[in-house]
This record gives structure tokens, sequence and C-alpha cells, in this order.
């Protein structure tokens, strides 16, 4: 059986929630220079805001402004917990500043109040796709070794004001995004450039984030011993197309590029691995003394990761869909409408194969469906199919704590409330348990209202899981 204790609730991030995107002194971000589209189309980066143009972040679902009435469903639902992120350039405008931006702190301040109001844990991200354009524009982003210092003062700032109000924390979301996905932007504020070694830039970036992740988790633990953080993984589950050992060890290959940051979070090292990696790039990140030392002593305290589909890989499969990248199509598997494909089972090996290699305790923060729902004459939205993914899904995360033994410490589906897609900036991809006013162009009262969904989860809490297994 789960644990009593375990941590159930909903998972959001500040730059497709939060909205308000000027207010309270608050400076712009990467995404805040994301444009809009439709259709699943990539979203185009501009320099600076245009004109006319339609940013979704800058409204987003406003969080901001309504989070006292989110809060209060979450809290109906029965939330232990909440996962949210803190948007950096609320607190430094720039990101290299020495002082921060107080109006941004109080924002904080009210929204772990109201939390708390309910005993619901705050968990924290720091940075979810998300940084101050500033430190893009003058330091050329994550390619900067000076952005760990700006990072380390960032941290200390929040786990200084924030100690005995937030215990669980994140450092960068889907850190591995930056080495799996074609589109860095958001990741780590980096746009290739023609000339530029991508694959160098790239491990360099992984590198300084990698140093600035290990100086949080060193500095959390001195500010407040009882702080738990993590490190967040994407967990893009691979399996061989067929038995032929060439598509296994793709496979393998392919799964390498996550471990490669999972094991310097958690073994505090560049592993074998790692270099196995460096040599598929031809390139090595580069290093400073010191560097070594400062990996060693921030190891991690959990692996928060995300995990929404699986693919299979080898020669001449059928690609689709995925988070962050697509793969192979698996015709033992069906898919979303937007390519995903369902597999629970996947989610189960997923637990194994990280509690196996690192044997730290796991907390899945992102899962889920995103799907078109519909909202009938009676205001209400019947997404048995949502149900459907999250039962699946939860039955097996619960097999593999009670059957495999792994050490789980909770679970936050993804967009709990209806969001902004992070790739597209579409509101129709909807994920959440609470249904949002607002469509692909912008239009809309942002009214909330509960899906059926909604009380189904909420049953889910109250019986700490045991709903699915009937």
């Amino acid at each position: 059986m789960l644990s009593p204790d375990f941590l159930w609730g909903g998972a959001t991030a500040a730059n497709q929630y939060e909205g308000a995107y000027r207010e309270g002194g608050r400076g712009l971000s990467v995404n805040d220079v994301h444009r809009g589209c439709h259709c699943g189309q990539t979203r185009q980066i501009d320099g600076q805001i245009q004109p006319g143009a339609y940013y979704p972040s800058h409204e987003a679902v406003d969080f901001y402004h309504h989070y006292k009435e989110d809060i209060a469903l979450f809290a109906e639902m029965g939330f232990k917990c909440f996962r949210m992120s803190i948007s950096w350039s609320r607190i430094f405008l720039q990101g290299d500043e020495e002082t921060p931006n107080e109006a941004g702190l109080k924002f904080y301040d009210e929204v772990f109040a109201e939390l708390h109001r309910y005993n619901m844990e705050p968990v924290v991200t720091l940075s979810h796709y998300e940084m101050p354009l500033a430190l893009v524009q003058k330091y050329g982003a994550w390619r900067d070794r000076r952005l760990v210092e700006f990072f380390a003062r960032y941290c200390e700032t929040v786990f200084r004001r924030y100690k005995g109000v937030v215990r669980y924390w994140l450092t960068f979301n889907e850190i591995n995004a930056l080495m799996l996905s074609s589109r860095p932007w958001l990741q780590a504020g980096l746009v290739y450039g023609e000339d530029e070694n991508a694959a160098q830039s790239m491990l360099n970036a992984a590198h300084h984030q990698l140093l600035a992740s290990a100086r949080a988790v060193r500095l959390g633990h001195e500010i407040d011993p009882a702080n738990r953080i993590g490190c967040m993984l994407l967990y893009p589950l691979r399996y061989g197309a067929t038995c032929a050992p060439r598509d296994q060890l793709e496979a393998y290959q392919q799964m390498r590029q996550t471990y490669y940051f999972g094991d310097v979070h958690c073994r505090g090292r560049y592993t074998g691995a790692c270099q196995a990696v460096w040599q598929q790039f031809g390139a090595e990140p580069s290093r400073q003394p010191g560097d070594e030392e400062i990996l060693a002593q921030g190891t991690v305290d959990f692996i928060g990761f995300s995990y929404y589909c699986s693919n299979i890989v080898g020669a001449g499969v059928d690609e689709t869909g995925g988070n962050i990248l697509a793969g192979g199509r698996n015709p033992y598997l069906e898919s979303s409408e937007w390519g995903w494909q369902i597999d629970p089972t996947g989610l189960r090996l997923a637990l194994n194969y990280l509690y196996d290699r690192y044997q730290k305790p796991l907390f899945i923060v992102e899962n889920g469906l995103g799907a078109r729902d519909t909202v009938d004459q009676d205001g209400r939205v019947q997404d048995d199919y949502r149900i459907d993914y999250l039962a699946r899904h939860i039955r097996a995360m619960m097999d593999a704590v009670e059957k495999d033994h792994v050490e789980l410490m909770g679970y936050t589906p993804w967009g709990c409330i209806d969001l902004v897609s992070a790739s597209t900036g579409e509101m129709s991809k909807r994920y959440g348990l609470i249904y949002v006013n607002k469509d692909d162009d912008g239009n809309g009262d942002l009214s909330r209202s509960r899906k059926k969904s909604f009380y189904w989860y909420k049953k889910v809490i109250e019986t700490n899981g045991a709903i699915v297994k009937e």
C-alpha cells in the first residue's frame, strides 16, 4: 500500500499558468517572447515583443489573480501538495542584480500562506522552462559560467525567504531536455548559430546547469537541513523496435542521454556512461579546477521525473509524437490525438529502472493526458478518457510500490488545471481536472469549472489510491 503520508497533488509551471507578466515589477523571461501558434506547429521565438503578436504566457490562465480560488479548488480535491514554480524574473528582473524584487517575493509569500492554510505542501521548481531574458541578451544564456553564480544568488534568496515554509524543491525542470530536444530555448535560452559548435555549447550549458543545481542543493541544505531537494528528469522510455540486438543497443544508447544527467545529480560525478555520451557528440564540457568537488557535494535527495508516453527505436520505424522528442510508433499501444502513445506499463518500468539505478526516493511530478475537451449544454466536461488514462497509470504506479518495492514519495499529474501548452501555446490541448474558459486565441473569461475527473481524483486521494484497484 502507499504510505499514509503519500504526497497526492497536481503540477503546474509559472510560465504556463501564472500570467501577469509585467505586474509587481517582473522582468521579461525567455517564455515572454515565445509566440503562440496553432495546430501543433513550432512556436516562433522573437528577440523582443512584437506589437500585435500573441504571447500566451503574458496572461496564461492568470494564477496571479486567481490563486486563492484555484488553491481552494485544489483543497476541495484533497491535495496534499501542489507543485508550482517560481518565476526567476519575478525575483531578479534581469537575473544579475544583487538585490531581489520585494514585490515578487511577497507574491509567493501570499501563495505559500494560502497553501498552508489548507495544509498543502508546496513543491517548488526553481527553474521551469523559464529564465530572465536579459541573461540571454547580455551573457549568451547558459553558455556563460557566470550564470552559475546568478542562479546561486537567486536560490539563496528564496531558500532564506521561505525557510520553514517550503520543504520540497526541484532545481531544473526536465534538465535533460537540453540534450534531447532540438529546441533548447526554454530549457537554457539557447539558439545555436550557424557557425557554432552546437554540441560543445550544449555540453557546456548542461555542465553549468549541473554545477548550478549542485550549488543549489548544498545551499539549501546549509540554510535549512530540513529541505529536501531533488532533480527533475524527463523520462522518455525507449523500447527496441525488434528483438534485433542492434535495436536494443540503440534504445539503450538513447536512454543514456537521460542517465547522463541522473548520474551527475545522484552520483556527483561524470560516469563512464557520461563519457560515452561525450564520445557520441565528439565534444566534452569545459571544466575548471574545483568543479568535481562542487558536483560531489551537491547530490540530490530524491528524483522527480515526468512520464507521459513511450516510443520505439530502430531502423524503419514510423515516427509519432512524444514529450519534447518524437520516436517510433509502437503497434501494441494506442495514441492520443497528438501522437503520444499511452503506455501505463511503461511508467512501472520507468519507476523500476530509475530506482534500481540510483536507489533514491522517486517522485512522479508530471503525468497526464492532453485532449480536446468539450463542454456540454449543462456546462460539464465528461472526460472519461482522462480518468481512464490516469487510473491506468496510477494502478501501474501502485504496482511498482506494492509488488516491486520501489520507494515513491508522491504523484502530481500535470496540468491539474488547464494551462497553455509549452510547445505550441495552445489551450485546446488540455490536461486539467479543472476547466479554464479560454481558447487558443486568448479569448475567454478565465472562469473555472470542475470536470468529471475532478470528482474522480478527489475519491482517489480520499482512498489513498484504493479506488483504482476496484
